[in-house]
């Protein structure tokens, strides 16, 4: 009986040695396993997926749906970085269900990864953290930020569905007001400047969650903030991932849509990115190699000014190529007709002082014909295809027979 008793205390303390043996290990990994430190590892870029999401009463069942979706991707080692918004609209063949329907259609607020998945396949990067956060609890992090400031351009005054009031000007919008500026929808409005204010919001909400990084990291504040966004880390995890967003230079950010042509699936509209998704990859991919390199002259984050004229019979093919190029971050001020519609030669016209900057330009449409300005023009009807235009555009780019509305060919 007594060895009986024996051995059985043996193993009782074996099993206890065993379970502490578990935890001591368990315990110093937690301590000293940190993806964020693994994401820096050879400055590589972070990619990390934001979601805010809304209960869509159009839809049955009142399914919870991404409000708005944007992937913010930086680099720690320059603190540049560039914004994608993700239209939910945005159709593509579906790996987990294989049909082709709206990105958001596979949303899941308790699996966030399937969702996470298709994105990573639209944009061809892996996307290492997200940060996901109801429109209600958005109100209230937005009032622990002690509000959201941005720029309004245009006052907005309208009574339809109820009293909206935002004056012009600089605006600190509080959580309600947040809330109403990101939903509100105006009679006969163009659905783009919805997502423009979103936009314009969401950089906003980027920038104060910077300045007020010490405020957040405050232990008691701290318990607050974390517990109104979803990351799917701990929450040491997720105090080091807002501590690398505070170092985000976000006056140098630009944000950037996915463009593409609407078509009609199932009857429901459906935004199909140009040149089959091949476009936003090389957007992709022109992107990351850009934020990982640092600024070495003053061009490094400048935007530069474009005006797009169109030199053939190709109805629209300006304002199409206009497209192609806000999408790789060119801000295009002027779209027009050349002088005439038969230049046999697509030419660019580059007045930025910079050669790599022009060649950069002409890459994008594999042109090889750049002419740099200078008060004598070698070709003169290059001088007349932009005479009707202030030259006030870093660059021109007059459109010729040789374009076929994606690369200058042969």
């Amino acid at each position: 009986m007594k060895k009986r008793k024996l051995d059985s205390s043996v193993l009782l303390l074996a099993l206890i040695v065993l379970l502490l043996g578990f935890g001591i290990y368990f315990a110093v990994y937690y301590l000293r396993y940190d993806p964020i430190r693994d994401s820096l590892a050879g400055e590589r870029v972070i990619n990390t997926l934001f979601v805010i999401e809304d209960t869509n009463p159009h839809i049955d069942n009142h399914q919870v749906r991404p409000l708005a979706s944007y992937v913010l991707m930086h680099s720690p080692a320059t603190r540049r970085a560039a914004i994608f918004d993700i239209p939910g609209s945005v159709g593509q063949v579906l790996q987990r269900v294989n049909r082709v329907d709206r990105i958001d259609s596979i949303y899941d607020p308790k699996r966030i990864s399937a969702f996470k998945e298709e994105i990573e396949i639209l944009l061809g990067i892996e996307i290492s953290f997200y940060v996901v956060i109801t429109l209600e609890n958005l109100v209230k992090v937005t009032d622990l930020l002690q509000g959201v400031e941005l720029f309004i351009p245009a006052a907005v005054n309208e009574y339809q569905n109820g009293h909206i009031l935002f004056p012009s000007g600089i605006v600190r919008l509080d959580g309600d007001k947040a809330r109403t500026f990101i939903t509100f929808e105006l009679p006969e409005e163009n659905p783009e400047l919805a997502e423009l204010r979103r936009q314009r919001f969401f950089m906003g909400f980027v920038q104060r969650l910077g300045e007020r990084n010490a405020f957040l990291n405050h232990p008691q504040v701290s318990s607050v903030f974390h517990s109104l966004v979803r990351t799917g880390s701990n929450r040491r995890i997720q105090a080091r991932l807002f501590d690398e967003f505070a170092n985000i230079d976000i006056d140098r950010v630009n944000i950037q849509s996915i463009g593409g042509n609407i078509r009609e699936v199932s009857g429901e509209p459906l935004l199909f990115p140009h040149w089959d998704g091949t476009l936003i990859l090389e957007i992709i991919r022109q992107t990351t190699a850009g934020l990982a390199q640092p600024a070495e002259n003053i061009f490094g984050d400048r935007v530069f000014t474009v005006e797009i004229l169109n030199g053939t019979t190709t109805t629209g093919l300006a304002a199409r190529t206009a497209e192609l190029f806000r999408g790789f971050g060119y801000e295009i001020i002027a779209i027009g007709n050349a002088d005439r519609n038969d230049h046999d030669r697509t030419v660019v016209i580059d007045r930025s002082g910079n050669q790599n900057v022009a060649q950069a330009f002409a890459n994008i449409i594999s042109s090889t014909n750049i002419q740099h300005d200078s008060p004598e023009l070698a070709d003169p009807e290059i001088e007349m295809g932009i005479r009707l235009f202030e030259r006030r555009a870093d660059l021109t780019l007059i459109l010729g027979r040789d374009f076929n509305g994606r690369h200058v060919t042969n």
